[in-house]
């Protein structure tokens, strides 16, 4: 990738995460990159393959990072997934957590026809089907079922500590998470 590229990607979801996607305009991304709008098209045709490609990337970070953790941390699958929630709150505190991109997007893109809603509807299902896999390597019988309840409790968590931070949404579904991965595990 090239160094501007990759420039004008992380200053285009920093500036997504803080003021908006819609609020912020090619302008203001071009302005804070240092470069053209010229430069910016010639990387990204319009200003939805920008979008889609920031989607694409924090996805994909978020994803490497949390498996990275879990894979370094736990050999056993029910530890994998008993460990979920420790690294998600790691995730959620850190001063870097804006929001999750896909929870974003599909609120500001809400018609489901847009290139950016569908993106963001495929990401939620395979952070979902991210959590079943661990479910299903821990012999979980209701993996679906799991995994449905603990992205549920991930993306409210994440969506409280987005619109308020601190407030120990993540603790509670934490707490939440645990009990139905310790029930999900004895039956």
């Amino acid at each position: 990738m090239s160094v501007l590229r990759e420039k004008i990607l992380n200053t285009a979801s920093v500036l997504f995460q803080t003021q908006g996607i819609n609020s912020t305009g090619v302008d203001t991304i071009v302005a804070e990159a240092g470069t053209t709008k010229m430069t910016l098209y010639k990387y990204f045709n319009s200003k939805e393959l920008l979008i889609l490609e920031v989607l694409k990337q924090g996805h994909q970070d978020f994803q490497t990072w949390l498996n990275d953790k879990l894979s370094a941390n736990s050999k056993v699958p029910s530890e994998k997934l008993q460990k979920l929630f420790d690294y998600i709150e790691e995730w959620l505190t850190s001063p870097d957590f804006h929001g999750i991109g896909f929870i974003k997007a599909s609120a500001e893109f809400p018609r489901e026809d847009s290139a950016v809603h569908q993106l963001s509807t495929r990401q939620s299902l395979q952070f979902r089907e991210y959590i079943q896999h661990l479910a299903t390597e821990a012999n979980i019988k209701d993996a679906e079922g799991l995994a449905l309840q603990l992205s549920l409790l991930f993306k409210g968590a994440a969506q409280a500590e987005q619109m308020q931070r601190g407030s120990d949404a993540i603790k509670y579904a934490k707490k939440a998470a645990k009990i139905l991965i310790d029930g999900a595990l004895k039956n």
